[in-house]
């Protein structure tokens, strides 16, 4: 089901491809709501060590009801989030995983699957020359392997994620700043992406939690089509969602049914 905010209509009217990009979440907003995380991967893969299974499993029933707890201030969650991020990559390190291991990891990612009509959406994006930015609190290594074992890591879209980083083989850590849930509103734009959307105005924003609206600043909101997918605690979370989003998007809606809405032929 998808739930409209009033005034959507005149912005989508304004649509123009020559003025459009996207910006995107990957986990759950171009995957299926139901599908394994870039973060989880690597405990279903068989390739690791047990004890790394048990530490990431207990490291996610602690902080992932704070992650969705709508009553605590976004400061005291974020650094929770911070926390969370920082010990699951210290794991990484802990357990010397090697290059090979998140490599061989990587070539076997069925338990990732886009959400219906997802491909076919980012196919047009990149037949458009629409960019697509996907920033991204998962693992970078992961979502681009996925793109491109589902012929779909095309020249027009753009990966900003927690990559693995590796000294002699082993994990030694992530590139950069660790992006976590909460702080992709302090994500910087390298040049060259920055460039390829300088003159264009429209933004169609995915996302899949209230957080995910930071990914553009608040001086661009006026000019952004907000989409939310919703589909954990829907009614706990549904008048949240109402509130930031133009669209709310449940029962895995797909990228058909917007591109209906939004006027895509």
């Amino acid at each position: 089901m998808i739930y409209l905010n009033e005034n959507v209509q005149n912005k989508i009217d304004k649509l123009k491809y020559e003025d459009l990009y996207i910006v995107a979440d990957f986990d759950r907003t171009i995957t299926l709501g139901s599908s394994t995380s870039s973060w989880s991967i690597l405990s279903q893969s068989n390739l690791v060590p047990k004890e790394y299974v048990t530490e990431r499993q207990s490291q996610f029933d602690y902080y992932r009801p704070i992650e969705l707890d709508n009553n605590l201030d976004e400061e005291t969650k974020s650094n929770y989030m911070s926390d969370w991020w920082v010990k699951h990559i210290s794991l990484f390190v802990k357990y010397q995983m090697s290059e090979d291991v998140i490599n061989n990891a990587a070539k076997d990612l069925r338990v990732m699957a886009f959400r219906e009509g997802a491909h076919a959406f980012l196919s047009k994006m990149h037949l458009l020359n629409i960019p697509v930015i996907i920033i991204s609190a998962g693992v970078g290594n992961f979502i681009e392997q996925f793109l491109i074992k589902n012929d779909c890591h095309f020249d027009n879209i753009h990966v900003i994620s927690n990559f693995i980083e590796f000294e002699k083989g082993i994990a030694s850590g992530v590139s950069k700043n660790i992006i976590h849930s909460l702080n992709k509103n302090e994500v910087s734009l390298p040049v060259y992406i920055a460039n390829k959307i300088a003159t264009r105005n429209k933004i169609l924003l995915f996302g899949d939690q209230l957080s995910d609206i930071k990914m553009v600043s608040p001086d661009k909101r006026d000019n952004t089509i907000r989409i939310g997918f919703l589909e954990e605690m829907v009614d706990e979370q549904l008048e949240y969602f109402k509130d930031e989003f133009d669209l709310v998007c449940t029962n895995n809606t797909t990228f058909d049914e917007i591109s209906k809405i939004l006027n895509f032929k």
